[in-house]
């Protein structure tokens, strides 16, 4: 891990941490989002089997350890993840103090037919997360005393001077709720992995929904009976379907709609890698809503961290389930036209000598 956490996480071009032995010790914010990866997933991994070079750059890249001098790549085609390669350059540097340990940065020269700026300003939201995470404790402190302050000046006010404290409190309870999503965003535990039955978790929460904030609208089970059970953690998976279908019935307003709940078998689906290999992803679920669909503006950015299509949306729910996937080694995607939505989940089936937990 880096020592200074706080510059690490500020970053502005996708970085890598590498040991001796060319494994990722440490990826930041700007490389998560560049690989659609999360740091926890890719940790002690070979960095070699997480990004491709269209160049043979493993032997420059030696050559610059064992003499301790700098390293840059022009014009390159990097991948990473599922991702398409995309048009970089490349800064290998030594970590000063660390002997055998390099600095991989990858400067991105475009994403997806969009400027780099437009990447570079999503890759600063996600660095404002780790700088969040960092204040948020201090900040909620003071806040407590501003609100209490408040709370206690409006005993011995008039009515116009009490809307001043109300608007005091009002907004600093809603920055507290902000900086706690911000909290949990980043303290996500690594998943523990287990045989799960993905129909459990959609039941679950279904019967959720509809007791609170789905109760105007209809849920229908399109299950496939057959199959397999998933591996992963029941309890964030649960998160991840909640979260979907909150937004799905918050999409709707105080209409009623329609959400479909589909699971599926698909055998062929595979997540590629960069390095050429690629893992099984057979399970399918849909979250299928026919609300107004989202906003042409952000339909490309909506797993990105404070990208939000809601007054007053924090931006943070989409970039939760999508790092929670992510641990999971799956994959989410989005289409989206008016009339319809579809959040679409890809997950491994359990391997055959996981052991089911008792609940």
């Amino acid at each position: 891990m880096m020592r200074d956490n706080a510059l690490w996480a500020s970053l502005p071009v996708p970085t890598i941490l590498i040991d001796p032995q060319n494994m990722i010790e440490d990826i930041n914010s700007a490389a998560e989002g560049f690989l659609n990866v999360s740091a926890k997933s890719v940790r002690q991994s070979p960095v070699w089997d997480q990004i491709a070079v269209n160049d043979p750059l493993e032997t420059a890249f030696e050559r610059a350890r064992a003499t301790q001098t700098p390293l840059f790549v022009n014009d390159v085609d990097v991948g990473g993840g599922a991702r398409a390669p995309m048009q970089s350059d490349l800064q290998v540097a030594p970590l000063v103090g660390r002997p055998g340990f390099m600095i991989l940065m990858i400067s991105p020269r475009e994403l997806a037919g969009r400027m780099t700026q437009n990447y570079s300003v999503k890759s600063a939201a996600k660095s404002a997360i780790g700088m969040a995470e960092m204040l948020a404790h201090e900040i909620k402190n003071p806040l407590a005393g501003i609100t209490g302050a408040a709370q206690l000046l409006s005993m011995n006010l008039g009515k116009e001077d009490l809307e001043l404290t109300d608007l005091i409190v009002e907004e600093s309870r809603r920055i507290v709720k902000l900086l706690g999503q911000v909290e949990q965003f980043g303290n996500l535990s690594v998943p523990d992995f287990q045989p799960v039955n993905i129909h459990d978790v959609l039941d679950r929460a279904r019967r959720s929904a509809l007791l609170g904030f789905g109760a105007h609208m209809k849920i229908i089970e399109d299950y496939d009976p057959s199959l397999p059970l998933a591996f992963g953690d029941p309890d964030q998976l649960l998160q991840v379907i909640l979260n979907l279908l909150k937004n799905a019935s918050e999409a709707a307003g105080n209409s009623p709609g329609t959400i479909r709940l589909h699971s599926y078998f698909e055998h062929s689906f595979r997540l590629r890698r960069s390095d050429g290999s690629g893992q099984s992803l057979p399970l399918q679920i849909e979250i299928i809503d026919d609300g107004p669909g989202l906003p042409e503006n952000i339909k490309g950015d909506v797993f990105d961290p404070f990208v939000s299509g809601k007054e007053n949306g924090t931006g943070l729910g989409l970039a939760l389930v999508s790092k929670i996937i992510s641990d999971h080694n799956g994959w989410i995607s989005v289409t989206s036209v008016p009339g319809k939505t579809v959040f679409r989940i890809s997950l491994a089936r359990a391997p055959k000598d996981a052991a089911m937990k008792e609940e």
